[in-house]
């Protein structure tokens, strides 16, 4: 039961740390930026294809403030972790491709960004991934749907975010977010 506990933690670390990478802006040097999100409450539905991680709903209070902020807080963060992160505008979105390494993983990802970030905006990522200790490669299929929901609950602050069974964790806290990802 506890090896089942911890594959489990496992599983939804690097799926959070994978949630965040993907959805959080790159460091300054790509050639485009996305555009900020609409302030107030986010629902993001994550939903993997041919996974074994289960499809998650988490929601995201956010301000102009925390999301500008957001990419200087894990700019360092994502430094450390990513040896690319490319993002450009097309004729319909965005296209982001990065290389990642956290906790044993390398994952190469291509996603395609659509949507206006006022509403709803969609994340298609098509990932590989390869594990250091000797797993088997594995790819990967993600979407994440976003879509505004209105004003941050009364009991909610610029940069909460709410996982599945109400774990609560302000992304303003790194180090608290570092501590998630797995070693």
């Amino acid at each position: 039961m506890a090896g089942l506990r911890r594959m489990t933690r496992r599983l939804l670390s690097v799926g959070l740390a994978c949630c965040l990478l993907a959805l959080l802006p790159a460091p300054a040097s790509r050639a485009d930026e996305l555009p900020l999100r609409k302030a107030g409450l986010w629902e993001i539905k994550v939903v993997r294809v041919g996974s074994l991680l289960p499809q998650m709903t988490m929601q995201h209070c956010t301000d102009e403030t925390t999301d500008k902020e957001m990419s200087t807080l894990f700019a360092p963060m994502s430094k450390e972790v990513c040896s690319r992160r490319d993002t450009r505008k097309t004729e319909t979105g965005y296209v982001s491709d990065s290389v990642c390494s956290v906790g044993g993983l390398s994952l190469a990802s291509h996603s395609d960004i659509t949507g206006d970030f006022n509403s709803a905006f969609t994340v298609k990522s098509t990932s590989h991934a390869e594990y250091g200790s000797g797993g088997a490669p594995h790819d990967n299929v993600v979407t994440f749907e976003a879509k505004w929901l209105g004003d941050c609950k009364p009991d909610q602050k610029p940069g909460d975010v709410v996982m599945p069974g109400g774990f609560k964790i302000n992304v303003k806290d790194a180090q608290k977010l570092k501590s998630l990802l797995p070693k």
